[in-house]
């Protein structure tokens, strides 16, 4: 059964240019399909939803770009966060903290404070995240702790990752027609299943969801096996 479904947020920016809009604008219905499509995952026993939302490549894009989906990050947390807390939804954000703005940090400390009693299901949002970044950081920090090589386990490793206590993803679908991952969960979603979609993420509706599920459901994990 699937229980963590994890997606690459893909074709904001060519949603919008399609369409005729800014690309700021495609960023800003991405978002709004994500408390969408999460709730709707949710309510399909779906306990984990975990989404790339801002990559540590995505820095060299536009300033202007960039501001915008941390503002909105930040809008996410904070003006909305009742939201999530009359949803029942528990926030976490995955991803390295250098980088962001101090303002930004203390939201998210803040908002994962609030909704950390909430039981419905958890909202991983992955912000600076790279999956190279995140095993490389958990290998330092097995390094500062002193570990010793014949020490050193999968399991161990796994539990300095960002995403320790998370459930690896049964499913990571990627939206827009790419077929890469881009390093998302390299770490965590070694056996998961895959999709690729050519649908651009703001036009991704319950319907595709619901396909996704049951491609899921269709198909036999291995797991090495």
């Amino acid at each position: 059964m699937l229980k963590h479904l994890a997606v690459i947020l893909d074709g904001n920016r060519r949603w919008a240019k399609e369409r005729g809009l800014p690309s700021l604008e495609g960023h800003r219905r991405g978002y709004e399909n994500v408390k969408d499509i999460g709730l709707a995952a949710l309510d399909r026993g779906i306990q984990q939803f975990t989404v790339f939302a801002f990559s540590t490549e995505n820095w060299k894009r536009s300033s202007e770009e960039v501001t915008y989906l941390m503002e909105l990050l930040h809008r996410a947390l904070v003006i909305e966060l009742d939201f999530y807390i009359h949803n029942d939804v528990r926030l976490r954000v995955i991803g390295r903290r250098d980088g962001l703005s101090e303002k930004l940090i203390a939201a998210i400390d803040a908002a994962e404070k609030a909704t950390a009693g909430n039981a419905r299901g958890q909202f991983n949002l992955c912000v600076n995240y790279g999956g190279r970044a995140e095993i490389m950081d958990a290998v330092r920090r097995l390094v500062a702790e002193g570990a010793k090589p014949e020490d050193v386990t999968e399991e161990l490793i796994a539990s300095k990752m960002w995403m320790a206590g998370i459930p690896d993803p049964d499913l990571i679908i990627r939206t827009s027609g790419e077929q890469r991952l881009s390093g998302f969960l390299a770490w965590s979603g070694t056996y998961s299943e895959i999709l690729f979609l050519d649908v651009h993420w703001p036009a991704f509706t319950r319907e595709h969801l619901d396909d996704a599920i049951s491609e899921f459901e269709n198909r036999e994990r291995r797991f090495g096996k």
